[in-house]
């Protein structure tokens, strides 16, 4: 197990947080997000999108973006949701989810947008 990497992280310091499945990776371009929309779209989840202060980034609850996009599945129009949150909050993580209708509970999660502590 000597190959294992170690991610420094620590509450003191937001930046080094990880959240969500795909945040041990590099950030995704515009096109891997467009491609995990579409995924969630083939799925038949709906979109849904929340926001948060880094510091607040560990809590459970996160602020959600007007409602889900209930039965959404034009992927320009969930990008153009993503972006308008990112706009309005341009210090907060912003992360996408697919709420699973059948399984209740969210399909998909990931951050798609990183805040800054402020």
């Amino acid at each position: 197990m000597s190959d294992m990497q170690d991610y420094k992280s620590s509450l003191s310091d937001t930046s080094s947080r990880k959240f969500e499945t795909f945040s041990y990776l590099p950030q995704m371009s515009d096109k891997q997000i467009r491609a995990q929309i579409e995924y969630i779209v083939s799925k038949g989840w709906n979109p849904g999108i929340e926001h948060t202060e880094p510091e607040n980034a560990i809590s459970n609850y996160w602020y959600m973006w007007k409602l889900p996009m209930f039965g959404e599945t034009d992927v320009d129009a969930i990008l153009a949701e993503c972006a308008a949150c990112h706009k309005a909050h341009p210090n907060n993580h912003v992360r996408l989810l697919g709420f699973d209708n059948f399984a209740q509970s969210a399909g998909a999660a990931m951050v798609i947008y990183h805040g800054k502590a402020v």
